[in-house]
């Protein structure tokens, strides 16, 4: 009678344990007595395959899509890098440049006033505003994203998480170093 029990509780043998079937169904369970156990095949319900697709296709935890990243800030070696979709010599203010002095490059372009960044239609992806600054000693001002406090306090980021969410992870917002015109940018 248990070997009969055991024989509808289990489909292989070495399932007994594994199942938490007691050690008597295995040990009743021999050859012979194998002979006797019908196997079933698994035939998924509709249910089944709706919650397995929700799953594969739902269930990636992630309902808000990753920023969009800013033109400028892209890391380049050379400024035929930068601003791939655009003719780089056509933005106002100045050409394509990339700013070789940080880790990894960083693609701008030069500029006079805060208007000539994001002047033509492509240059910026975002509504995130970019100034016009001077960059350390280099004699040039370029288009960065700001991080200035009027800025970066209506997103409710610290200005670490705001530059790093709409510039690079590995950007901080700090002074452009450029003399008394600086500006606070996110830069690596």
């Amino acid at each position: 009678m248990a070997a009969a029990a055991c024989r509808r509780n289990v489909v292989v043998l070495t399932a007994a344990p594994i199942l938490g079937l007691p050690a008597s169904c295995a040990r009743e369970l021999n050859a012979s007595s194998l002979a006797d156990v019908r196997t079933t095949r698994f035939r998924p319900s509709g249910f089944s395959i709706l919650i397995l697709g929700l799953c594969l296709f739902g269930c990636d935890g992630d309902d808000n899509p990753p920023p969009v990243i800013e033109h400028a800030g892209q890391p380049c070696a050379t400024a035929s890098e930068c601003y791939p979709q655009l003719d780089g010599a056509a933005l106002q203010g100045g050409p394509a440049f990339c700013i070789t002095r940080v880790p990894d490059g960083y693609c701008t372009h030069v500029c006079s006033t805060d208007p000539d960044c994001c002047a033509i239609p492509g240059e910026c992806k975002t509504t995130q505003p970019q100034v016009c600054s001077p960059f350390e000693s280099t004699g040039e001002k370029y288009c960065f994203l700001s991080c200035e406090a009027n800025i970066v306090s209506p997103s409710g980021l610290d200005e670490t998480a705001y530059c790093t969410t709409y510039a690079n992870a590995a950007f901080n917002c700090r002074s452009s170093g450029g003399g008394s015109q600086n500006r606070k940018v996110c830069v690596p």
